[in-house]
């Protein structure tokens, strides 16, 4: 790709480009025969009466309304007010919008591809990142403490997510036009019990076709294990077939990835022409959902990871924030933890004074397995998201996005927009509409500065921990 149009940029022209787009052309609806045809199709599902579809009769013909507009003239004309349900079938059947159905359908191919590489990328990408770390003996006292700080401080992340978009409720404060209620998911309720014995498949192949995302990856962490405890010619072969399946499913990520702009803009586009009436709670919404994760993400960084320096390292947080913060500005500016990768290992062995023999390891590994600013954004997404669809999830449901998002971590940091295909494999385990990621693009691209600076931060901290841990001497 041109290093001089680089995607980022692309998506955000996209960005605006589908704003405006949705603004100059809003969703209208008439009634012309076609549609009053599919309306009395429905009559006796939704209870119309005769009043009403005298009402609807009345107004074929080529003029448009707007959506308050058609429904307040059904309603004044029959002099009954329309259920929700019979609102819902009636604007259905009424839409038109042409400008936007010509590009809208950019946004539904891309959702689709995302769903189509979900499931083979995840399982690639769990299954090598666990062999490749096993099959270079990085399992002994290094490699089990550094994957003890992940486990830990992910979880924390994770949680600290949840607990702030839970207070926050950023999703509740939508208006309740927003979302069609058709598109609300209807989804069971499972309790903890539940959830917990549904990561184990009773046919792995049946897990495949349903997106059982839990189950695939409790699977994948499985067999990524396991041929760590194979012999040494058998575990050469499997480790580099599924690094090989991963590199072809890096090459499909990759090439879907460069149309995300044209997604994007389809899918913005549509939801901002949905809303065109509804634009400032739209950006309340958003405003409130962006503050709901700076401050989730501000709590882990200035007073989790504090913590943990202080009592696991008896290190002094501000002295080595100081020490990082080359690193941290230009994980923040390039939104890019591997472009910060060679400055952060240098600030950490420099400045810190980290030997090369722990940030050599604990940095690189980090960098593919450890992100915690990621897993705390996928995972106050995933519930804002659920919160603008009106569906309330339970703690056990919860803890499906609490083990997806610190399962589905394991290697994700290395495919391109990682949080883009995270938040689609945790939306997916969670039974939520992928739709859903329309309503947090628009922010994306700021708040992933955010959290690639959280990603560096902790890493880190972590080597500065495992070296303590060592026995190390420390400038901090």
């Amino acid at each position: 790709m041109n290093k001089k149009f680089a995607l980022h940029w692309q998506i955000l022209i996209a960005l605006i480009l589908a704003i405006l787009y949705g603004i100059a052309f809003p969703d209208v609806y008439k009634i012309n025969l076609d549609a009053y045809k599919k309306i009395l199709s429905e009559k006796d599902k939704i209870r119309l009466s005769d009043q009403q579809l005298i009402a609807i009769e009345s107004i074929i013909s080529e003029k448009t309304y707007s959506e308050k507009e058609i429904i307040a003239k059904i309603s004044a004309i029959s002099d009954t007010e329309l259920t929700e349900q019979q609102k819902e079938v009636i604007l259905k059947y009424s839409l038109y919008n042409p400008p936007v159905s010509y590009i809208s359908w950019m946004g539904i191919i891309f959702l689709k591809a995302l769903k189509m590489i979900i499931i083979p990328l995840i399982l690639m990408s769990v299954i090598s990142g666990i062999a490749n770390i096993g099959s270079a003996g990085n399992l002994g006292r290094l490699g089990l403490k550094t994957m003890l700080y992940y486990l830990m401080t992910s979880t924390a992340a994770i949680l600290t997510g949840l607990f702030f978009v839970n207070i926050i409720k950023p999703g509740n404060g939508i208006n309740k036009n927003l979302i069609k209620t058709s598109d609300i998911p209807r989804i069971e309720h499972h309790s903890f019990s539940d959830t917990f014995l549904n990561i184990i498949p009773e046919n792995i192949f049946e897990a495949f076709t349903q997106n059982r995302m839990l189950s695939i990856i409790f699977f994948a962490v499985l067999f990524g294990f396991f041929i760590t405890k194979v012999s040494t010619k058998s575990r050469t072969i499997l480790t580099d077939l599924f690094n090989a399946g991963f590199e072809v499913m890096m090459k499909i990520t990759v090439f879907i990835i460069k149309f995300t702009p044209f997604g994007i803009f389809g899918l913005v586009a549509k939801t901002v022409a949905e809303q065109a009436g509804n634009l400032s709670s739209l950006m309340h919404m958003l405003g409130l959902y962006a503050l709901t994760v700076i401050l989730a993400l501000s709590f882990h960084a200035f007073v989790i990871l504090p913590l943990f320096l202080k009592f696991m390292a008896k290190v002094n947080p501000f002295a080595h924030l100081k020490a990082m913060q080359a690193a941290l500005l230009t994980a923040f500016s390039t939104s890019s933890s591997g472009a910060a990768l060679s400055l952060t290992m240098e600030s950490v062995e420099n400045n810190a004074g980290v030997s090369n023999k722990i940030s050599g390891f604990t940095l690189p590994l980090g960098a593919t397995v450890n992100m915690d600013g990621t897993a705390l954004y996928e995972a106050v997404a995933a519930l804002f998201i659920a919160q603008a669809y009106g569906y309330d999830l339970n703690l056990s449901e919860q803890a499906v996005i609490v083990i997806t998002a610190l399962l589905a971590s394991i290697g994700a940091a290395a495919v391109p927009m990682a949080g883009l295909v995270m938040i689609s494999v945790i939306l997916t385990a969670a039974d939520l509409p992928l739709a859903g990621i329309a309503l947090i693009l628009p922010v994306d691209r700021i708040l992933d500065m955010f959290r690639t600076s959280v990603n560096v931060w902790s890493d880190s901290c972590g080597a500065v921990i495992i070296a303590k841990s060592e026995g190390e001497k420390l400038k901090v």
